[in-house]
């Protein structure tokens, strides 16, 4: 049957706490370049656990996700592209950016879309507003027109593809702003999901060594079998390195990583999205030592198609499929985001 006949979707639709509800709701009349997919495999990640606990905030109610595949069902009047340039049609696997912005503001024409001052994101807009189906917890979202969406490689499978708009297009813009990677000593602090990725990214860029460092034995063997070529624990010494690129949140994985900086070492924080305590930051020693300490927050939209090259480079190389489980229903949703994490960095769910 064709998805849009029914007219109707399912939404898992977020009502605050821990209560998740499947709801059955319309599907709409597409705007001009808008685009109606539907979900293949949505992936869980951290930050919508992070929501439903209380630990970030985030518009209620509202349809959550925002890291999955999915197939185009139909698109809006005039069409719409995709990040190559050529038109989208029904049937193309894709998947998409977090952030839709504006294209005008200066931000934007600086270069910085994620930070537009109108951003608008995947699984982050209210249920009531003018973008209800905006999440990917769901049998079908819209993505606005002008958002980024990209056709996913043939040879790449859906649980590679899914966490590309999210947590491997970050590590990409977060592996962009450590600068060239040749041949230099890179430390990654947390070996999760995006850890885990910077271990690939690094060593696909050409490092000479990469470091990984977590508390989770478990996870330091994961990140071995990823390419890490050392694993010390938190309590071990780390020798000196080129770049560090801290993903852990930890303010005590961040002073970590500037001690590790060697003279012109670069550290780039990307895990740290929520308040924390304050890292002691000694200016004589930046300055003595040439270091450099940057940030990168979501990304650009030529992050996404370097993820999408990366997962298709590595694809035959890398354990990839084993960071995430077996996919859950829909109507299990509500355990993925509140119960114990599982064993594999990411949780999924076929709706």
């Amino acid at each position: 049957m064709d998805p849009r006949s029914a007219d109707l979707t399912t939404v898992a639709l977020w009502e605050g706490g821990d209560a998740v509800r499947l709801v059955d709701v319309p599907l709409p009349v597409l705007g001009p370049g808008e685009v109606l997919v539907r979900v293949l495999l949505a992936t869980v990640c951290g930050s919508d656990r992070h929501t439903v606990s209380g630990r970030r905030t985030s518009p209620c109610p509202s349809v959550l996700g925002h890291e999955a595949v999915g197939e185009i069902v139909e698109i809006g009047a005039g069409g719409a592209a995709g990040d190559d340039g050529g038109a989208l049609a029904a049937g193309d696997r894709v998947v998409w950016g977090v952030t839709v912005a504006c294209g005008a503001c200066d931000r934007c024409r600086a270069g910085r879309t994620a930070k537009c001052r109108s951003v608008r994101k995947v699984g982050h807009e209210p249920f009531d507003s003018a973008w209800p189906l905006s999440g990917t917890y769901a049998r079908h979202l819209v993505l606005p027109a002008g958002a980024t969406v990209a056709r996913v490689p043939t040879t790449v499978p859906d649980t590679l593809a899914a966490p590309a708009g999210c947590a491997t297009a970050t590590v990409m813009a977060a592996v962009e702003a450590a600068g060239p990677l040749a041949g230099r000593r890179v430390l990654v602090s947390g070996a999760g999901m995006l850890g885990l990725a910077a271990v690939v990214a690094a060593r696909d860029a050409g490092a000479a060594a990469v470091v990984v460092s977590d508390p989770d034995a478990a996870r330091r063997d994961l990140a071995a079998r990823f390419g890490a070529t050392a694993t010390p624990g938190t309590d071990d010494a780390v020798a000196p390195v080129d770049v560090a690129v801290e993903l852990s949140g930890a303010s005590a994985a961040v002073a970590r990583c500037l001690d590790a900086l060697d003279v012109g070492g670069r550290l780039v924080l990307v895990g740290s999205v929520a308040p924390g305590p304050a890292v002691p930051l000694d200016p004589e020693r930046i300055v003595r030592g040439w270091h450099t300490v940057t940030g990168v927050h979501n990304y650009e939209p030529r992050h996404l198609r370097a993820a999408l090259e990366l997962l298709d480079r590595t694809r035959d190389v890398v354990p990839w499929t084993d960071l995430v489980a077996p996919a859950a229903r829909l109507a299990d949703l509500a355990g993925l985001l509140t119960g114990p994490a599982g064993t594999a960095p990411r949780a999924a769910v076929a709706p």
